[in-house]
């Protein structure tokens, strides 16, 4: 195990833009630290930059003790697992995984030994005599992991394992994902841009906007206080409402220099006719235990999306309705978007 270390990193492409644009992280040693943030962001080039595939443009890249800038990928004690799972064909389960032992020269029995171990820990040894053509996605994904596990790495790299995976596979494999960190105490980089990945699986998260770290921070703590408009707006779905200062929210503190208000669907609260703020409902989703409503504000141009629990609504699209927000539970930011100190 090792922590990482990224200083002052950049990455620009010869008479391109920067992709990467000054990114100064600790990754703690046995940390499951997840990069997230929109496609583009920057985020699969930086964790492709600690593995050792991308030329870091400036700053230092820490594995340990080392400064790995110039160390070939081999040497660098990361192992990667890919979105595409990158198997050869040819070979059985077992091969696929102790194959990088294989090429360093490994005695059989050795490599025996860590393939088995490995295939215990993902629950996959009757498999190991497949071709990854008979395997399903989540099996080969497992493959993919078990391949990295036996190389017995410092870090170990995720770059969006799930995103080839159905929503019921990608709820299991998190969970695997999440005991496999349990049991290993392994320090693992994980990139995704799916903020419900994120805010389950990491024990940190770094959230990535244009090649710069937004916000570090637990996953509840980055929820509850985001330090920003892309923060706030980017974790949690449905997405946080933003409206125009001008518009009053009864009740809710006004701090000076406050320019937008930030409320969460699940903070609003149904209030009698006339009280509150007056809205007409535009459409209503049913999705088992909540309803999520879309509603315009009346005389405003802002639209709101509300969760309630299930029976608690009794509108119907076209029909009015009055909101509150729980004072405790509204943001304030100012006019750059910055979160402001006691709105929340």
């Amino acid at each position: 195990m090792a922590n990482v270390s990224l200083s002052g990193i950049r990455k620009q492409y010869e008479s391109g833009p920067e992709i990467i644009r000054g990114v100064d992280l600790d990754i703690r040693d046995g940390e499951f630290m997840v990069f997230v943030g929109p496609s583009g962001c920057g985020k699969s080039t930086l964790m492709r930059m600690i593995a050792g595939l991308e030329e870091v443009t400036a700053g230092e890249i820490h594995i340990g003790d080392r400064v790995v800038n110039d160390v070939p990928p081999a040497k660098r004690g990361a192992a990667m697992v890919f979105q595409s799972y990158a198997l050869y064909p040819h070979m059985s389960v077992a091969e696929n995984m102790g194959f990088a032992l294989k090429l360093a020269g490994r005695p059989k029995r050795e490599v025996a030994e860590s393939v088995h171990r490995a295939a215990e820990i993902l629950q996959i040894t009757h498999l190991l005599d497949r071709k990854p053509k008979a395997l399903s996605g989540g099996q080969r994904q497992r493959v993919a992991i078990g391949r990295a596990i036996v190389r017995k790495p410092a870090v170990f790299l995720f770059d969006e394992p799930l995103s080839n995976l159905d929503a019921a596979l990608r709820v299991q494999m998190r969970v695997e994902l999440t005991r496999l960190h349990r049991e290993l105490g392994s320090t693992m980089i994980y990139v995704t841009h799916d903020q419900t990945e994120a805010m389950t699986m990491g024990d940190r998260i770094a959230v990535f906007n244009h090649g710069r770290v937004e916000q570090v921070g637990e996953p509840i703590a980055l929820y509850r206080e985001p330090g920003n408009r892309f923060v706030a707006g980017f974790l949690g779905s449905p997405a946080m409402n933003f409206l125009q200062a001008t518009l009053a929210l009864p009740d809710a503190p006004r701090p000076p220099g406050v320019a937008s208000w930030g409320v969460r669907p699940e903070s609003w609260e149904l209030v009698g006719e006339g009280q509150g703020l007056a809205a007409r409902v535009e459409l209503v989703e049913h999705l088992g235990d909540v309803s999520v409503l879309y509603a315009s504000v009346a005389g405003q141009e802002a639209h709101l999306t509300v969760k309630l629990p299930q029976g608690a609504l009794r509108h119907d699209t076209g029909q009015p309705l009055w909101l509150r927000a729980r004072p405790d539970e509204v943001h304030a930011f100012d006019a750059q978007g910055r979160s402001i100190d006691g709105a929340a």
